[in-house]
């Protein structure tokens, strides 16, 4: 049973995502609770399923998923790309077709810190001559 277990690591902004394929029937469970209880929208649940979709392989792997940090749209990218990696760790002729989507591309962007003396990171305080 190991070895038909394939687990990958996945990030978004400052969410970490395992993930963990098992063959299966396409359950998607997401911190012990069903892929549809966790991502209440609809948008974040079809981003996650994308790599699978794109490789015919939407019925084919259960997938447990343990992910924590950020917020829900960073979670759902961080899951993306460890379901994408785990699936070239499966079958590395997957990968062309998962690099050309972008799937595999870890997307770097993280929040700009707040600089001092600015109410933001780009913000200035209102500048009053008199």
């Amino acid at each position: 049973m190991a070895e038909e277990l394939l687990s990958a690591t996945g990030k978004r902004k400052s969410a970490v995502a395992r993930v963990w394929l098992r063959p299966g029937n396409g359950n998607i469970t997401i911190n012990k609770r069903p892929s549809d209880q966790y991502l209440s929208r609809e948008a974040d649940r079809s981003l996650i399923t994308e790599p699978l979709v794109l490789t015919d392989m939407r019925e084919k792997f259960d997938i447990y998923v343990n992910v924590k940090g950020g917020g829900v749209s960073g979670q759902a990218g961080a899951i993306r790309h460890g379901i994408s990696r785990a699936l070239v760790d499966l079958d590395s002729g997957l990968r062309d077709t998962l690099k050309k989507a972008g799937f595999l591309t870890r997307d770097s962007r993280m929040k700009e810190r707040k600089k001092y003396g600015q109410p933001g990171a780009r913000a200035r305080f209102q500048y009053s001559k008199r």
